[in-house]
């Protein structure tokens, strides 16, 4: 009984605290006539983080624009994935996602550079709490499907430590540079 109140207590303070940024990436609004006119809805994009490496990214459908928000931001929430950070900045190797004809392009980038990246992934990557980094999108620009191809390429992303553990090697294995044979003879 006691395990069950102390769960429901931390459910609440969870929920009281607001440790989530959330970020509005679209707003679209479609209409259906009617016999006596026209009923617009909105639909939402909203993607959330907490800028420590945790993001995720929710969509959302209603009559009003806020409670479409709502939904999408509580969709986010349920759907948070966790990203593995280089330094707590950026990301540790590049990579590549895809999502029907959308294509994104990420980069890791030396500090200082700061985030390099267009409309929808800027907001992925500022959610994230990604510092630098250099991003391209390629193929689609429906806001969607640049999304959902940035999370396929930020799910593709391993930490040294992690390829180490699956591989069964040391980390210094796994970073060291490989020799050239000009550099041998």
């Amino acid at each position: 009984m006691a395990e069950r109140e102390n769960r429901r207590d931390r459910r609440e303070s969870r929920e009281e605290t607001p440790e989530f940024a959330d970020r509005l990436v679209a707003i679209n609004r479609v209409s259906k006539t009617v016999k006596g006119g026209k009923r617009f809805g909105f639909a939402a994009l909203v993607v959330v983080g907490d800028q420590r490496g945790r993001v995720g990214f929710g969509k959302g459908k209603a009559k009003e624009v806020p409670e479409a928000v709502r939904k999408a931001t509580e969709q986010a929430k349920r759907q948070m994935i966790r990203v593995q950070l280089k330094d707590a900045r950026t990301l540790h190797h590049d990579t590549e996602g895809r999502h029907g004809a959308g294509r994104v392009v990420m980069r890791t980038a030396v500090p200082g550079t700061g985030i390099i990246a267009g409309g929808p992934m800027r907001a992925v990557f500022e959610m994230l709490g990604v510092q630098d980094v250099v991003a391209k999108s390629l193929g689609s620009q429906n806001p969607y499907n640049m999304i959902r191809a940035t999370f396929e390429g930020l799910r593709k992303e391993a930490s040294p430590r992690s390829v180490a553990a699956r591989r069964g090697k040391k980390v210094a294995e796994i970073l060291k540079k490989p020799q050239t044979e000009a550099a041998e003879g």
